[in-house]
């Protein structure tokens, strides 16, 4: 049964068309990727996704109501929630605190939204920063932060852009076993990636843009093997090697 439908969908900014048309399932439980060159419009996705921006034409519906018109903080009530490519946590609050502001959207009580966050630090390996300030963090440990904020919302969908962007290839292993924890704990994802590492470990079906349209889709296997996708993001002399290492 599909929780998010996203049905022809389209977003322009004055005579760039980002998104165009873009239409595609999101399962209960399952672990979506997104991929594509820079500037094909997987962010923009995500923001008309979200509630960040409004589509030109088409739906986005998540368990069944539309979400057009919807603000993020509402999007995100109804149990959808995101992370962005820059990790930007409160630099002036603790680990701890950035995680209690997110719990907030979830509970009422600063009390049960310390509980939560302390839950939501154990599981992202945080819980030993959870004093530190938010300015002191390392890239790593902001990523990882983002997420505990963003889990401490109680998301039932949880769409990740780019979570391992600027990580070397120890960091990666680390955060590809984290989002598959995350996921086994039940919570259905869509991550836009371009550490093919993490898209060919991690995904169930993936999604190809160019241009803002889909070129392609299907397993991890059959989309690296499609000639327009290798023509259009991954190259010619794409290394089988890094795909296989998982």
């Amino acid at each position: 049964m599909s929780l998010l439908r996203v049905t022809g969908v389209s977003k322009a900014f004055g005579g760039l068309r980002a998104v165009h048309r873009v239409s595609f399932d999101l399962a209960e439980g399952e672990m979506l990727g997104l991929i594509g060159p820079n500037g094909a419009g997987k962010t923009t996705l995500f923001h008309l996704v979200s509630g960040f921006l409004r589509p030109d034409e088409g739906t986005v519906t998540y368990a069944g109501e539309s979400l057009v018109g919807l603000r993020p903080h509402d999007v995100c009530q109804r149990g959808m929630v995101r992370t962005f490519q820059i990790a930007r946590p409160f630099l002036r609050l603790t680990v701890l605190e950035n995680v209690v502001v997110g719990a907030l959207e979830r509970v009422a009580h600063r009390r049960e939204a310390v509980a939560i966050a302390e839950e939501m630090l154990e599981l992202t390996g945080l819980a030993g920063r959870a004093g530190s300030m938010g300015h002191s963090l390392t890239l790593p440990d902001r990523k990882r932060l983002e997420l505990a904020r963003a889990l401490a919302t109680g998301p039932r969908v949880l769409l990740l852009d780019e979570v391992m962007a600027g990580l070397n290839p120890t960091e990666t292993g680390r955060l590809i076993a984290l989002v598959r924890a995350i996921h086994g704990r039940g919570v259905t994802i869509l991550l836009i990636e371009h550490v093919m590492k993490a898209v060919m470990a991690l995904s169930q079906r993936v999604l190809v843009l160019n241009y803002g349209e889909v070129i392609a889709k299907g397993s991890p296997e059959e989309v690296v093997r499609d000639p327009k996708v290798i023509e259009a993001y991954l190259g010619e002399d794409f290394a089988g090697a890094e795909v296989g290492a998982e």
